[in-house]
């Protein structure tokens, strides 16, 4: 998955009470947020005057901060009223991108939670309205267990090795490579949730802290529910992907996207992907800010 360079895009950000436009600096050299990465994120999608599932990407970022042990000086409505605000400065037509982040401003290797920091920013990406598709296969790289590093956060210095798995990826041929996680089961695409279809049953890698709970995973369980589509969440081994009837992922930046090839077997968009699809966008039509 190929991304403009960041420092490229119109984007407005929220720092100390006022809106930046552009890149502006927001931490010194001494920051402890610079010095040992206690910074967290989130990110959320503006696009066609709609913002989906902004409240629990809100909540999200408020949660991470705390697993931290950093002390939010903001409440969920603030976060969300601060997003809105940064939306708004674009036109309703332009696709847009929303991460808060949290970060600790002083401490040594221990934050001091006094220090915590908030901005927010904005920026201009675009947004296809059709379903994505993309290649994958196994990458060498694993997710870490709960016991090795802050997997309970959306954490900044977790994304490192999201980066390696992806750039390794690319250089065979692959967009969004499958991670597993260190008993060797399935945990997820390197940038998103993963779920596959074998004889019209759904199944979703079943969340052991080695990968983030997606908020777009879990929307797309809650509709397929609705309608009476059954996901059978467990442990899932490489294997079963190569012999699955549909792959596709769920995320924040393309929402739904199918597997058109793992390794060097071609598949083809299938029913199960396109209702995900389907169901999230009926449903996101209706969260307009």
């Amino acid at each position: 998955m190929a991304f403009a360079n960041l420092s490229s895009l119109a984007a407005w950000s929220y720092i100390d009470g006022r809106w930046v436009e552009g890149n502006p600096p927001i931490m010194g050299p001494m920051s402890q947020g610079y010095q040992f990465a206690s910074m967290v994120f989130d990110g959320a999608r503006s696009f066609d005057g709609v913002v989906p599932d902004l409240e629990g990407h809100c909540a999200r970022l408020l949660r991470s901060a705390r697993s931290f042990e950093l002390e939010p000086k903001v409440d969920l409505d603030t976060v969300i009223g601060t997003a809105i605000d940064g939306v708004k400065r674009f036109p309703r037509e332009v696709a847009t991108y929303i991460r808060p982040v949290m970060y600790a401003d002083d401490g040594m290797v221990q934050v001091n939670p006094d220090s915590t920091k908030f901005v927010m920013t904005v920026f201009a990406i675009p947004f296809s309205n059709e379903m994505g598709s993309f290649s994958t296969g196994l990458s060498p790289y694993r997710r870490p267990g709960p016991d090795m590093a802050p997997t309970d956060a959306k954490a900044a210095c977790l994304y490192p090795m999201t980066g390696r798995a992806l750039n390794e990826g690319a250089r065979r041929g692959i967009d969004n490579p499958v991670m597993l996680d260190p008993e060797g089961n399935v945990a997820e695409f390197a940038s998103a949730n993963l779920f596959m279809v074998k004889d019209g049953v759904v199944h979703t890698p079943k969340l052991n802290g080695t990968f983030l709970a997606g908020v777009t995973r879990k929307r797309v369980m809650e509709l397929f529910a609705a309608d009476g589509i059954e996901v059978v969440e467990r442990s899932i081994t490489y294997d079963e992907l190569k012999d699955a009837d549909e792959l596709f992922s769920t995320g924040n930046f393309n929402k739904v996207a199918s597997v058109n090839r793992i390794e060097d077997r071609n598949l083809q968009p299938g029913p199960i992907a396109r209702k995900a699809w389907d169901l999230y966008f009926a449903w996101a039509r209706d969260q307009a800010y």
